[in-house]
């Protein structure tokens, strides 16, 4: 019981969870409800539950509010109920409640508001049926006065359709204009046309955000300099994605600048999809940027789509379950696409974006995306692409992004929140705990770079076999059943860790250079465990006495062919003092090779793993090293070769010379397939085998350009 004013009131709940204003900051404090009376009159009070409160509104409560007579009217307040006396019909609570709940969030307009200006344009991104004006609001009751608006005139059924659903759209995300406001273009509201009874045409009013949507920006020459300024980027705004300077090489900047807009989509999407909304039109011809407050726009959401289908069923639960992962998905893949728009700059040419397309619906996989576009960049600039090395830092944390958010499986694709957490989108003052799939994309990645620098000093020999090693060890797929989906396919050799023999410290005759060395895998039907494995050597012949400046020559090819079929076997490891050395080759019969007794090529220790940049490794494996490791051992059958030299010539002995010389450069395992007798490691992307003598050979999934 309190008292007020001389009047006894019931409290209705005991205590509650309350947050006041005083001034502009806001406080929470838990008291009990009979302490509220000499409190309230100086202050302003939101009760809130321990899930969410009342209305989204500060409410500016009295002390009659909390408190109520006996036979008072009750509000329910977040699953508690309150009651609120009935005094009289006027109550200036009961009209204030009544005014918010009757508030429509859509304004209508009438065309003498507008200022109409000069810039008109139709067809934007494919439509006819709209028109577009930039006007000036003039209405001085209006608190747009004197604001740029755009006026979308909509003349079709379909854009007519489009402009309804905005309007509905912005009634359901009425209740968090904050974030609708400043991820979503800002739809103020309509106008009927004068005189007309029926709304079969109407105009939309929504924010000007300047004349360029995203893609028009990415088309300019200067774009990354122009979107700086247009951003007026700052400390502050580098803050928002983890990074503390500005400015920098091209590389940083564009990376910067990446962050930012990649990190606001996802929010500005997320946000959409909290609110059982799919957006279903995600393009950068719909993205605008605002220099206000300089946030992403993801468009007026004309398309945008419930996640539950009203028309079934409660009985259809799960049907709906479905339709709301398949419109997320959807959504997230085109916001890779975007991604990819815009870190490739090479994608917007739409003849090789096309290609782009067409490697994804062709169901590849998207994680060897690097290893299809990177001839097609090479041969529009041979120097290098940008995208590609902001994509490669951080250990190919950009592409790994990429893979994740346009997976052919859309169960497999990234949700929005993971994506604001992944490597690719935070900044060095943001670290982020990386998972074991990010630590095995990040040893392939690294030993992929390192193999492409073509630089093989032991440096670089003792890193990939210290990666090889570890990638091993923390293999996802050892049994044959995971190898027999995952291995088929055709594979390009990166590395080996045998012997090195190239034309660089010795005199050959005829001298030969070789290619790229494939390896494809072909499943036989009728049969789980067995594939056809056949090997590709291109090589080139130089005739020319100065080809160390001319690699031009006559083109060859040998392949070799076999069958070989998978068991499950075991990988034993040797200790560090009967380690053998690199390139020494061990003697075997065709029995011994029936065994998968192997040898490792180095040392196997965690001392390497435990520091440097690869220290988070050491978490995923044991403390002791392992004594053996489970692989899949290969048996192989009768080897077939065959050698296609475009040569002619009358003496017989060039071709065996060609031949001894492909053999002595490629891994004898390439040369005569039947060594290989285990494999160690494989995944979508990455591939290890190894053959007789314990050398590793790397191998990276390919396709053709």
């Amino acid at each position: 019981m309190a008292t007020v004013n001389g009047t006894n009131y019931i409290p209705a709940v005991q205590t509650c969870d309350l947050l006041f204003f005083l001034g502009n900051n806001p406080q929470r404090k838990s008291q009990s409800v009979d302490s509220l009376s000499s409190t309230l009159p100086r202050a302003r009070w939101m009760v809130l539950s321990s899930k969410r409160s009342f209305k989204p509104s500060v409410y500016s409560l009295s002390t009659k509010q909390i408190f109520s007579k006996e036979g008072g009217s009750r509000i329910q307040c977040a699953g508690k109920s309150i009651t609120i006396p009935s005094e009289s019909e006027e109550n200036p609570a009961n009209v204030w409640f009544d005014s918010i709940e009757k508030e429509d969030p859509v304004a209508q307009f009438k065309m003498s508001d507008f200022e109409l200006c000069n810039d008109v344009s139709i067809g934007l991104s494919g439509r006819r049926d709209e028109v577009v004006f930039e006007a000036i609001v003039r209405n001085s009751e209006s608190p747009l006065k004197n604001s740029r608006v755009v006026l979308r005139q909509l003349t079709g059924s379909h854009a007519q359709r489009r402009g309804r659903r905005a309007l509905e759209v912005l009634r359901k995300l009425a209740r968090r204009q904050f974030m609708y406001r400043s991820y979503a273009t800002r739809v103020h509201g309509y106008i009927l046309p004068s005189g007309a009874v029926d709304q079969c045409s109407f105009t939309l009013v929504h924010g000007y955000y300047g004349s360029y949507s995203l893609h028009h920006w990415l088309l300019l020459t200067d774009w990354l300099p122009a979107l700086e300024a247009k951003l007026a980027l700052d400390e502050d705004c580098a803050r928002r994605v983890g990074d503390d300077t500005t400015g920098g090489p091209t590389i940083s900047r564009q990376s910067r600048l990446i962050r930012m807009l990649m990190r606001d989509l996802l929010i500005g999407v997320n946000y959409l999809h909290s609110h059982g909304l799919a957006h279903t039109e995600l393009r950068l011809e719909n993205v605008h940027i605002s220099c206000v407050d300089r946030h992403v726009k993801v468009g007026i959401l004309g398309h945008a789509a419930d996640f539950h289908d009203r028309s079934l069923k409660s009985s259809a639960l799960d049907s709906n379950i479905d339709r709301r992962q398949l419109m997320i998905a959807f959504d997230i893949r085109c916001v890779g696409f975007m991604m990819a728009k815009m870190v490739l700059r090479e994608l917007m040419d739409p003849s090789i974006f096309m290609k782009f397309k067409s490697f994804l619906t062709m169901e590849n996989n998207p994680s060897c995306l690097r290893e299809f576009l990177l001839p097609i960049f090479y041969k529009k600039c041979p120097a290098g692409s940008i995208g590609v090395q902001i994509l490669d830092r951080n250990w190919g944390a950009g592409w790994n992004l990429l893979a994740l958010m346009l997976a052919t499986k859309p169960s497999d694709r990234i949700s929005c929140l993971d994506a604001l957490r992944h490597p690719f989108l935070c900044g060095p003052r943001w670290p982020v705990e990386p998972s074991i799939g990010i630590i095995r994309w990040g040893l392939g990645s690294t030993a992929v770079r390192i193999a492409e620098e073509y630089i093989y000093g032991p440096h670089q020999r003792n890193r990939l076999a210290h990666y090889i090693d570890l990638m091993e060890r923390l293999n996802p797929n050892s049994d044959w059943k995971n190898w027999h989906a995952l291995l088929p396919g055709k594979w390009r050799l990166l590395y080996h860790t045998g012997r090195q023999i190239g034309l660089t410290i010795r005199e050959a005759s005829p001298r030969v250079l070789i290619g790229n060395v494939y390896l494809s895998f072909l499943p036989i039907k009728d049969s789980k465990r067995s594939f056809s494995m056949a090997a590709d050597i291109d090589f080139t012949v130089m005739v020319d006495p100065h080809w160390p400046h001319d690699k031009r020559g006559k083109e060859g090819n040998l392949h070799i062919t076999s069958n070989v079929e998978m068991t499950n076997g075991e990988r034993i490891y040797q200790i560090e003092s009967q380690v053998i050395e690199q390139g020494a080759i061990q003697e075997k019969d065709s029995e011994s090779n029936e065994s998968i007794l192997t040898t490792s090529q180095v040392p196997v220790t965690r001392k390497s793993s435990r520091n440097g940049q690869w220290r988070k490794v050491s978490q995923f494996l044991p403390k002791e090293t392992p004594s053996s490791l489970p692989v899949v051992k290969l048996v192989p059958s009768d080897v077939e070769v065959t050698m296609n030299l475009d040569y002619a010539t009358k003496g017989t002995s060039l071709p065996s010379k060609v031949l001894l010389e492909v053999r002595l450069q490629v891994p004898q395992e390439m040369f005569d397939i039947s060594k290989l007798v285990c494999g160690t490691y494989v995944d979508s992307r990455m591939l290890i085998l190894r053959g007789v003598t314990g050398s590793a050979l790397l191998f990276t999934r390919t396709f053709e350009s």
